[in-house]
C-alpha cells in the first residue's frame, strides 16, 4: 500500500482485528485512485446517542494532490458503519473520476449532480464553489404546522424554507436524524 494509514478511536479501542478490517478495506482505494498520499480513519463510540443505530462512527478522510474526499457514517456496529463510509468514499471516487476526465474533453458529459469535494486551502481560493442548479420559487406566508405540512407533501426530506407569519422573517425548518424537526430563525 503506497499511501500513508492513520487510525484513530475515539472512546473506541482500536485492536489488531478491527486494523486489518480497516486496512483490508481501504486497500482497494489505491486501485482507483493512484494519488493517494494519506488516508485517515476516525472510529467512535458514542454513548449518548439517541438511536442505537447511530452508536458507532466511522469516519474517512482521503487526501492527494489537488483533492479532499472525505464521508462519515453511523451504524449499530463498528463494521457496518466501516462498510457504509467505504461505499460512500468509492462512490465520491467515482464521481471525481468522472469530474476530473470530463474536464479533460474526454467526451463525456457533465454529472448531473455534483458531490461535495473538499479541497486544501490553497486549491479553494483559486477554484470557485459549483452550483449545480438554482430554483426559484415563491415563498408562502405560513405557520410552523404548516412548513411541517408542506414539507411532507412537497417531499423535500432534508430542509423547507419557509414565510413565518408570527416572526414576519424566513426560516428553514429540516428534518433531524432522530425524525423530529429544527427550526431555523434569523436573529
Amino acid at each position: 500500500m503506497a499511501q500513508n494509514l492513520e487510525i484513530f478511536g475515539s472512546d473506541f479501542e482500536v485492536t489488531d482485528h478491527i486494523r486489518d478490517y480497516v486496512t483490508k478495506k481501504v486497500e482497494k482505494f489505491d486501485r482507483h485512485l493512484g494519488a493517494i498520499n494519506d488516508i485517515r480513519v476516525d472510529l467512535a463510540h458514542i454513548k449518548a446517542a439517541r438511536s442505537a443505530a447511530d452508536r458507532y462512527v466511522a469516519q474517512m478522510t482521503v487526501r492527494g494532490k489537488g483533492f479532499i474526499l472525505r464521508a462519515e457514517e453511523r451504524a449499530d456496529d463498528i463494521r457496518t458503519a466501516m462498510d457504509k463510509s467505504v461505499d460512500k468514499l468509492s462512490r465520491q471516487i467515482v464521481r471525481f473520476k468522472e469530474k476530473r476526465s470530463w474536464g479533460r474533453g474526454e467526451g463525456k458529459s457533465a454529472p448531473e449532480v455534483v458531490e461535495e469535494i473538499d479541497t486544501t486551502g490553497e486549491e479553494a481560493e483559486t477554484t470557485p464553489p459549483v452550483i449545480a442548479r438554482r430554483k426559484k420559487f415563491d415563498v408562502i406566508p405560513m405557520d410552523e404546522l404548516e412548513a411541517v405540512e408542506h414539507m411532507k407533501l412537497l417531499g423535500h426530506d432534508n430542509f423547507f424554507l419557509f414565510y413565518n407569519v408570527k416572526s414576519g422573517l424566513l426560516n428553514v425548518l429540516y428534518r433531524r436524524r432522530d425524525g423530529t424537526y429544527g427550526l431555523i430563525e434569523p436573529t
